[in-house]
């Protein structure tokens, strides 16, 4: 009885994976990216980024089996899961934070300022 709408993947193993649901914006500086991912530790929770990328990848395990047909409704997705979000823009990957409260983990992505200039002083040889 899985849920209609879920999305699974197959990651590069071959094992299935949930595809893990997000909220990404923007404010002026940053590129933040918030999803829900209740029953999971913060220390299971993988997160790659580049300058135009970020991957997120982790595990939520049962804590108890559950027979097959003993549900009524399964549509909470158990066992691995990703997701690749690619940026708008180039992001500073040294620069990114991440925090994980209450089960919504949040990515702050400082935006790399491609058009903002600058004055360069020369310096004479002495």
């Amino acid at each position: 009885m899985k849920n209609k709408h879920e999305k699974n993947n197959i990651s590069l193993t071959g094992e299935e994976e949930g595809q893990l649901t997000i909220d990404a914006y923007q404010t002026e500086d940053d590129i933040i990216i918030e999803s829900t991912i209740a029953g999971v530790e913060p220390d299971d929770i993988d997160i790659d980024i580049t300058n135009d990328s970020v991957t997120i990848r982790g595990e939520r395990k049962r804590t108890e089996e559950v027979l097959e047909d003993s549900y009524l409704y399964q549509e909470c997705y158990w066992g691995r899961f990703a997701r690749v979000i690619p940026l708008p823009q180039d992001i500073d990957p040294d620069k990114a934070e991440a925090e994980f409260s209450n089960g919504i983990l949040r990515i702050q992505l400082p935006k790399i300022a491609k058009n903002r200039a600058r004055k360069l002083k020369v310096r004479a040889d002495d």
